[in-house]
């Protein structure tokens, strides 16, 4: 099943292979470059069938770090529209990420220590669901206000059309890893008394706007994607019961797929990592909500991909550090599990197939 072709919405997909949404930290005032090209253009070739471009902010002060990529203006959507080319041009569907980090914003790239950038170095004042910082370390956010929440949905609608505008065919939102998003959902972080905090409605309202915003931007034949946290692994915080019962509202909203991850709001919790430790969270959301699903997180090998697929567990599997292990995997599997898939290869590569 890993290498049927499988479709959604009017989208084919060469192949149930993805490449997971990774940050690289290697922007420039948002807008990709020469290392993108590589990178994604790479993994393209090398036989995937979707690959996801990392979080993109839609707004400056939704980037993680100063190097974080963005699409809130056209200088980068004219970049991103070079390399959503050349990603389709090898056989992949190209997606894209639209994210706001919230509390995490104005940190620096993870080999630069990952805390707080000062103003002074290149920051500035994150805006977050509440005034707290995420944690020790990280800047302080002033409290995101009803009329910030108004600019917000309208950056998201406006970042959608550029993506669309650009060549993209998946449009995910990024609702997980303790990010702006995420930080409403979750009563770890969420403590508001307005509609957007409290009860479960209040606290997914934002959610559900920004979907209504970025699904009416979207031809009505291109896929909607959301990555969720499914569960916080924490004590009084979001849990896979909310995910199935979000994902059906999703559902209800034109959302296609649930990209099923985990974790992020707390640096206090705790997280049973291993082998396929996010795939329960995925077959759970399939069967009980009755959405499409993509399991990710530590996925390495093909026999591990396939067995998800024929267990039901999800419809897509995606990969991250394995990708950047081995940006030819879907050729390595392809072996692996004996199958002919000799369209994976490039012309240029046929000889050595």
């Amino acid at each position: 099943m890993l290498f049927d072709p499988w479709k959604l919405r009017s989208v084919n997909f060469r192949n149930r292979i993805g490449v997971s949404p990774m940050c690289q930290y290697s922007c420039v005032d948002g807008v990709p470059g020469e290392w993108h090209t590589v990178h994604l253009g790479s993994r393209a070739v090398g036989g995937a069938g979707l690959v996801m471009v990392e979080a993109s902010a839609v707004s400056p002060e939704g980037r993680i770090s100063p190097q974080d990529a963005g699409i809130w203006n056209d200088e980068q959507a004219k970049a991103w529209g070079r390399l959503a080319s050349i990603v389709a041009s090898h056989g992949a569907v190209p997606g894209i990420q639209l994210a706001h980090a919230g509390w995490k914003a104005s940190t620096a790239a993870p080999w630069l220590g990952g805390l707080r950038v000062k103003p002074e170095d290149g920051g500035w004042e994150p805006i977050g669901v509440g005034a707290q910082p995420f944690a020790d370390g990280y800047p302080t956010p002033r409290e995101i206000t009803l009329t910030d929440i108004q600019r917000l949905l309208e950056c998201w609608q406006a970042a959608t059309r550029r993506a669309v505008e650009a060549g993209f065919k998946v449009i995910e939102i990024h609702a997980a890893h303790g990010h702006l998003l995420h930080s409403f959902l979750s009563p770890v972080a969420n403590r508001r008394s307005d509609e957007y905090g409290g009860s479960f409605e209040n606290r997914t309202r934002l959610l559900l706007q920004v979907v209504d915003v970025v699904r009416s931007a979207m031809p009505q034949e291109l896929p909607l994607a959301g990555r969720l946290s499914c569960s916080d692994w924490i004590e009084g915080g979001w849990t896979i019961g909310d995910s199935v019962q979000l994902a059906k509202q999703l559902r209800e909203q034109g959302v296609d797929l649930i990209d099923c991850s985990s974790g992020g709001i707390s640096p206090k919790a705790w997280i049973a990592v291993g082998p396929g430790y996010q795939v329960p969270f995925a077959e759970a959301i399939r069967r009980e909500a009755g959405i499409p699903t993509a399991a990710v997180g530590l996925i390495t090998e093909p026999k591990q991909a396939e067995a998800i697929l024929q267990n039901a567990q999800a419809d897509l599997v995606l990969l991250a550090r394995e990708m950047l292990r081995d940006p030819y995997w879907p050729r390595t599997a392809a072996r692996s599990l004996g199958i002919d898939a000799k369209e994976l290869a490039s012309q240029q590569y046929k000889r050595a197939w």
